[in-house]
């Protein structure tokens, strides 16, 4: 599977954003999709995760409630709505493809990131 993220881009804090992860290759609809993202000397952390169907979400717990995942299989894409932006969400996102998990290790197939920069 190839991926392919998109969406970022330079917002004000309380703007939104949706990310759009494009699948390619072998059947997107046997994958979970997770996004992650990754601040400049940070870690990289979770953010969000939604099985090979759309029924089962899973979220950071600090960004329930402005964070959104979703998929449409037909189209081979994931995405993540974020709302009510904030300075600290400026970060490079990524999308993944793999077994449904917080953990990154889980996943095998990885897109290339997308920068998100929130200003205050």
């Amino acid at each position: 599977v190839q991926l392919q993220a998109s969406g970022g881009g330079l917002v004000q804090a309380g703007d939104s954003l949706r990310l759009s992860c494009v699948a390619s290759g072998r059947s997107f609809n046997a994958y979970a999709v997770g996004w992650f993202r990754q601040a400049p000397g940070k870690e990289r952390e979770f953010v969000a995760a939604i099985g090979n169907s759309d029924s089962l979400t899973y979220y950071r717990e600090s960004l329930k409630g402005r964070f959104t995942i979703s998929r449409d299989n037909a189209k081979s894409t994931a995405y993540l709505q974020m709302n009510t932006l904030k300075p600290e969400d400026s970060a490079v996102y990524s999308c993944a493809a793999g077994s449904w998990s917080f953990n990154p290790a889980t996943y095998h197939y990885w897109g290339q990131g997308t920068l998100v920069t929130v200003s205050s």
